[in-house]
């Protein structure tokens, strides 16, 4: 099996472009199992210091862009708090590749469509470094969670739950 050269995406472009120093890990996907716990084994970080990126809506803001590690759930009580709605719910799979330009499984807070409020687990400081979807599926993009903050314009926020039995991602 041969190994291609990474592409560059969007989100590395971009970086570049600003001058972040960053690493990227390739890794195997599965198409049956995008969760980003399966990405955290397959490059070998822990789940702690590898982040998703989800999408919501907010009752009052539209759309909301929160990431947290990958072993954690999204609290959308506390989403809603933090970001000034009364409610926020996950956006649909589908409405995904037209919000961000992103798919499932390769969504990166970075490089996004639009410039959207950006949420970011407030656990991501306790790390040298973090990583988030490089933009495409098998690809991950790690850097310090200062310059990520900083780029994107995040805020540092506790949002997150322990997953349920049935969280799959």
């Amino acid at each position: 099996m041969k190994k291609t050269e990474v592409v560059k995406t969007n989100a590395m472009r971009q970086l570049d472009t600003a001058g972040i120093a960053y690493r990227t890990v390739s890794y195997e996907y599965d198409e049956q199992n995008l969760s980003g716990l399966h990405a955290a084994e397959q490059v070998g970080i822990p789940a702690e210091q590898v982040f998703k990126t989800l999408v919501t809506r907010g009752d009052k803001t539209g759309i909301l862009v929160f990431c947290i590690p990958v072993d954690m759930e999204l609290d959308l009580k506390k989403a809603a708090a933090v970001s000034g709605n009364k409610k926020v719910e996950m956006t649909h799979v589908k409405e995904l590749l037209g919000l961000t330009g992103y798919v499932r499984g390769g969504c990166s807070p970075i490089g996004m469509k639009k410039k959207y409020p950006t949420y970011i687990d407030e656990t991501a400081i306790l790390f040298e470094e973090i990583a988030v979807s490089a933009g495409m599926r098998g690809e991950q993009i790690l850097l310090h969670p200062e310059d990520l903050i900083a780029f994107v314009n995040a805020k540092e926020v506790d949002v997150t739950k322990e997953p349920t039995e049935d969280e799959s991602s």
